[in-house]
């Protein structure tokens, strides 16, 4: 029999940052997962369902089909968030759909994603790569990396993909930053994501008319989806394919600047490189959290989550779960840190993981080896951190370097 903790004081989900370290998951999170990585919590809406913080019990909920990801059935986790339930996912959003629905568009874009079509774009990435390296020697010690290098690269990569024009940026780029805001109000929300939507049903028309060479051309020939799903799974992969990226790889440089050591061994040692993104993936998280909820009764960890409660998984303090990884508060980029969760787990896997890796095995060795001398241009208590989004990172990274 499960041992039942439904008439346990419910916690609720702790986001205030512990001073001292901006890569640390919020304060509190790893005494609750060690007293007990899965228990009640309380919601603000009212609802008392659960909080996973072990990587055992986030890796099985997450592997499990009856946790449903239906934005509809869960509720939200975070102060501020819309009362009442939320709307089911638009067309496209993968995000927020369960089988059949997210399968169908799945199976449309996983032999477009492989490990052997991404490395096939690593020649590209280099290029791209060089050229912003170029642009943020132009701007001079004190440049800010983020809009130079860190969100230029994959913004640029994405696009070419896509068959999206990069000099429309600007425009996307707001809508996309309005929808991972976490303090967003629901009316900005639903324009920037109508905004978007409109923008792409423009592209699908154009590449209607006039098929190019990419993705987004290929899905409106071969996908058999009708304009408005095609506009979506256009948006949602743009979306996708700005944000998470650009903030690793800005992230990651503030974690491998505030530790020398390892900063120079990903300089020295080329072949640490693939191995030092899995562990910044998992030493980082910037998607910290993400809900489920149970479509009937399961047992998690030896306990019951019974139909309807929503669990909100703790991606961060998972993945420096020391049931799971040793010493895992430090940064390691000699570890093996294979099985981490910084790309999720199950059948929601981010499908980019591997342009993503492509992109951070490139551009953060490269960024090191051009700037041997790179460091903080300013305080590291002072770079300011996005607790206000959805996906974690740093707004502004001012660098600074010796000129020869």
């Amino acid at each position: 029999m499960p041992y039942d903790h439904h008439d346990a004081e419910p916690v609720v989900l702790p986001t205030a940052r512990a001073a001292g370290c901006p890569f640390d998951p919020a304060a509190g999170l790893d005494r609750l997962r060690e007293e007990r990585p899965l228990r009640r919590m309380a919601y603000p809406d009212g609802h008392v369902g659960w909080l996973a913080t072990g990587h055992a019990e986030c890796r099985a909920i997450l592997a499990d089909p009856r946790f449903s990801s239906r934005y509809e059935l869960m509720h939200h986790p975070l102060p501020g968030a819309p009362e009442g339930p939320l709307p089911p996912a638009p067309p496209g959003d993968m995000t927020g759909m369960d089988a059949p629905e997210h399968t169908r568009y799945r199976r449309l874009l996983m032999g477009r994603f492989t490990v052997r079509r991404m490395r096939l774009l690593t020649e590209r990435v280099e290029e791209i790569t060089a050229d912003r390296l170029d642009a943020l020697a132009a701007r001079g010690p004190g440049a800010d990396l983020v809009p130079v290098f860190a969100q230029p690269v994959p913004a640029l990569l994405i696009c070419e993909l896509l068959g999206v024009p990069y000099a429309d940026r600007e425009t996307f780029q707001r809508q996309a930053l309005t929808l991972m805001s976490a303090q967003a109000a629901p009316e900005e929300r639903e324009a920037a994501m109508t905004g978007l939507m409109e923008y792409m049903h423009g592209l699908v028309l154009a590449k209607r008319a006039e098929p190019t060479d990419d993705l987004l051309s290929d899905l409106v020939r071969d996908s058999g989806l009708d304009d408005r799903e095609l506009s979506g799974l256009g948006a949602f992969l743009l979306a996708a394919g700005l944000d998470t990226t650009a903030n690793m790889l800005a992230h990651g440089t503030f974690a491998l600047l505030s530790d020398p050591e390892q900063a120079a061994a990903v300089r020295a040692e080329p072949e640490l490189a693939a191995g030092a993104v899995e562990e910044l993936m998992r030493y980082l998280t910037v998607a910290h959290t993400t809900v489920r909820s149970a479509l009937e009764d399961v047992e998690v960890g030896g306990q019951l989550v019974r139909a309807g409660e929503s669990v909100t998984l703790a991606l961060d303090a998972a993945n420096r779960d020391p049931r799971r990884f040793d010493d895992p508060d430090s940064l390691d980029v000699r570890r093996a840190a294979t099985g981490h969760l910084g790309f999720g787990h199950g059948v929601h896997q981010c499908l980019g993981q591997q342009l993503a890796r492509v992109e951070l095995t490139v551009a953060l060795p490269a960024l090191l080896r051009r700037f041997p001398t790179l460091r903080l241009a300013l305080a590291p208590e002072d770079v300011p951190l996005r607790t206000d989004m959805n996906i974690y990172g740093v707004h502004s990274l001012p660098v600074t370097w010796d000129e020869d």
